[in-house]
């Protein structure tokens, strides 16, 4: 499998950018990273660094394991997070959303509100589901998936890297065989919360590579942001 990949970050309308995005690939496998920082004043810029580099600097997976890896490696990072705090004297978390690719397998991780977007066949077929009170009411029927982005509790988080509970990750495991064509998006809340999945899926359609697919997103994105708009991180990733 040959990977396509491009990744854009930016301070959007903030003064800082406290979003990190990286990847590592090694003879067939690839290991993908976005992380959003909580806490305001650059903290959160060297909690969401600290747990990309955490993960990024461990791969490859040594036992085939992935799912067990990501465990280990996300409570490495929450160690290292906490550390930081102490350091600090102040409260810096991070959400976190990971795909690692090993041949035609696909497993990724997340906790917080940074997705993960799966498309085959030119058809969505799964997306992360945020760790936030918006989203379990949108779960709950209280309100509708497009208002997650605009609703209240949006901002309130039910699990992120750097405390000392509600830190674990949800990790899935894709069980079909990937396919040449297949893409995935990660991307942080300042992204996915200006577009449709709809119309992710459609730009993905009309692209050649993976910079043509995140400068369409982008593009959509410019004439939708309101002012002092969150930081804004989105990683693409085809596969060829």
């Amino acid at each position: 499998m040959v990977f396509d990949n491009y990744e854009f970050t930016n301070r959007g309308g903030r003064s800082y950018n406290e979003d990190s995005a990286g990847s590592r690939i090694h003879e067939g496998e690839g290991l993908f990273v976005v992380a959003d920082g909580l806490g305001g004043h650059s903290y959160g810029e060297l909690a969401s660094a600290c747990v990309r580099d955490t993960l990024l600097d461990a791969f490859p997976c040594r036992d085939g394991d992935i799912s067990r890896w990501f465990e280990e490696q996300i409570a490495g990072a929450n160690r290292r997070v906490l550390a930081l705090q102490e350091e600090k004297d102040a409260v810096l978390k991070s959400t976190v959303a990971a795909l690692y690719i090993l041949g035609d397998r696909a497993v990724w991780a997340h906790a917080g509100d940074s997705r993960v977007y799966y498309i085959h066949d030119g058809r969505l077929q799964a997306v992360t589901e945020d760790h936030s009170v918006a989203y379990k009411k949108y779960k709950a029927g209280e309100i509708s998936k497009r208002d997650i982005a605009f609703d209240e509790d949006q901002p309130r988080l039910l699990r992120s890297v750097g405390g000392p509970d509600h830190n674990e990750p949800t990790i899935r495991s894709y069980e079909e065989y990937l396919t040449p064509g297949d893409a995935f998006l990660l991307c942080s809340d300042g992204v996915w919360e200006y577009l449709d999945d709809e119309e992710i899926v459609i730009d993905l359609l009309k692209s050649e590579n993976a910079r043509q697919w995140a400068e369409y997103l982008l593009l959509r994105m410019m004439e939708r942001l309101n002012e002092g708009n969150d930081n804004l991180t989105l990683l693409a990733v085809m596969l060829k």
